[in-house]
């Protein structure tokens, strides 16, 4: 005799059976409209720049337009906001993942940085250079230094915003040498490119793309230091910050993909692995190390763990740098 309990475990077995095909027809039918990705930062910077070469690889995959939404502003939180509040279920973001792990720490926020999202692919790290304009009247990083400890906030220093990784660098710089560098915070690395080449400010932090480049190449801008565990190939006479004396301002942007977190799992999935095909294409490989990006696929459970480290040990670096809202 079949007992109530077995009844019902069969009962249970067979709705999984009929459930996981509806999933995975769900999975394989998506996208069923265009893409949104949206760029939390202004037209032209390394974000935008990644993100619409990457979107032109990622469209055979999906079989539906990819288009690029760029709503910038306050270190990048506005645009990683519309994407933690997107119920279409076809928008995504990409960014570094500083709106996430840094700007909760200094700045309001209306997201949950842990719970809002879930990451799909990490896509890259990006080394950050600091440059010289043709404001700034010394040869070397140690020239920068010493200028701003005999002239106390003379020496200007801009980054892509308030809250950016950038910001934290030129903070950890102040922190370790004793210099008063004045920070001008922008929103976003276009702009800041075009009044770096007027000579607006001094020096500048920015993550390398092919407008800042074009300026290095031309000898219009001149890198004083980079970021990074070693000399970038395509810069190896410029030293690294940690070579330096300040490895705690040695650091590197993280690049990838989020979802909100009301995105299903199978699509996430799904995502995951066509960009990581896209990253495996040697096309798109050489055009990121031309801009001295290191590619760094992995899974979504994988960048998770990076995101929720980096978020910790933000936390630490802002309450031992003391840096507050402005």
């Amino acid at each position: 005799m079949t007992s109530r309990r077995h009844t019902l475990g069969l009962g249970l077995a067979s709705l999984a059976a009929a459930v996981l095909p509806l999933a995975t027809r769900a999975q394989a039918q998506w996208p069923t409209r265009p893409v949104k990705i949206i760029v939390p930062y202004p037209a032209g910077g390394v974000n935008d720049v990644v993100t619409r070469m990457l979107a032109e690889h990622l469209r055979p995959l999906l079989g539906q337009p990819v288009v690029v939404d760029n709503r910038a502003g306050a270190g990048g939180t506005i645009g990683m906001d519309a994407v933690a509040k997107a119920e279409d279920g076809h928008t995504l973001g990409f960014a570094a993942i500083s709106p996430l792990t840094l700007n909760p720490h200094i700045m309001k926020v209306h997201y949950d940085p842990l719970k809002d999202f879930d990451p799909v692919a990490s896509v890259m790290y990006s080394p950050v250079y600091v440059v010289a304009t043709p404001r700034f009247k010394g040869k070397t990083f140690g020239d920068a230094i010493a200028m701003a400890k005999a002239e106390p906030g003379k020496v200007s220093i801009a980054s892509s915003g308030f809250g950016t990784l950038g910001h934290i660098m030129i903070e950890q710089i102040r922190r370790k040498s004793g210099a008063d560098l004045t920070h001008v915070p922008y929103k976003g690395g276009t702009q800041l490119i075009t009044d770096a080449a007027g000579g607006q400010f001094d020096l500048f932090v920015a993550n390398p793309f092919a407008a800042l480049n074009g300026q290095i190449d031309e000898g219009k801008l001149r890198v004083l230091a980079v970021t990074g565990p070693r000399r970038l190939p395509n810069l190896p006479q410029v030293p690294t910050l940690a070579e330096l004396g300040y490895p705690e301002a040695n650091l590197t942007s993280l690049f990838g993909f989020y979802a909100p977190s009301s995105m299903p799992a199978g699509v996430v999935q799904r995502l995951n692995a066509d960009i990581n095909k896209v990253l495996a294409e040697k096309e798109v490989q050489e055009q990121l190390r031309k801009l001295d990006n290191v590619v760094s696929p992995g899974t979504p459970q994988q960048f998770g763990a990076v995101i929720e480290k980096e978020y910790a040990a933000n936390a630490r670096i802002v309450k031992e740098a003391n840096i507050k809202a402005e």
